[in-house]
């Protein structure tokens, strides 16, 4: 076992050197940030058009449901906060709603479905009730996830420091938030822009959807 442990150990420190004086978590968790602010304003960008063309909701309600679904995003920090301070910590809080996050958005793509519920296959559910109570079920469950983790991510990023690496840890919260914003430009640009050129046959966006949008 002595053995192994300083194979290990070693192995950390010639990542580490790698990863020019950086933890190795910091670019798991700056990785992990852009990819999870690229799904969310991606999804985001054309939530509406899935409300209006998908589960054919009149403009003013799928308004009122986006915007609750955003406000829902910016008070659940609070809650993530209150978990990770009184109760499971910051990577266990991270953690555990990152899963809740990425079922949500699984719950919501397999709301979009048409074939879920379109037995006699003319392009439209046939029981929309269910992709509507899925695709709810999916947003709030987005909604906790990713305003849960909020608080979390940054703070816990700075705790990968040393007292002593101060240049380090102002270079970290750089990159953290140029990932952020990276995340959220790339999506929102590329994720319309892959909706108005792919036309589905069937799904989230018909053929029928897809060339009217």
């Amino acid at each position: 076992s002595l053995t192994w442990g300083f194979i290990f150990t070693h192995i950390l420190s010639c990542l580490q050197v790698l990863c020019f004086g950086f933890p190795l978590s910091i670019f798991f968790i700056v990785i992990n940030e852009f990819c999870e602010r690229f799904s969310y304003y991606g999804m985001k960008a054309v939530l509406t058009l899935y409300f209006t063309r998908f589960l054919h909701w009149e403009d003013n309600f799928a308004t009122a449901i986006y915007h609750t679904f955003v406000a829902l995003c910016y008070l659940t920090p609070i809650l993530g906060a209150i978990i990770a301070d009184s109760w499971l910590g910051k990577f266990k809080t991270i953690l555990y709603l990152s899963i809740v996050y990425a079922i949500g958005q699984t719950v919501l793509s397999v709301g979009s479905i048409n074939d879920l519920t379109d037995h006699n296959q003319d392009g439209s559910p046939d029981a929309i009730a269910v992709n509507v109570a899925l695709s709810m079920v999916g947003l709030i469950l987005i909604a906790f996830g990713t305003g849960g983790i909020k608080p979390c991510v940054s703070a816990f990023g700075g705790d990968q420091f040393e007292d002593d690496q101060e240049k380090q840890r102002s270079t970290f919260f750089s990159l953290f938030y140029l990932s952020i914003n990276a995340g959220s430009l790339l999506s929102t640009l590329i994720t319309p822009t892959i909706r108005g050129k792919v036309t589905f046959s069937q799904g989230c966006f018909s053929q029928k959807q897809g060339n009217s949008m």
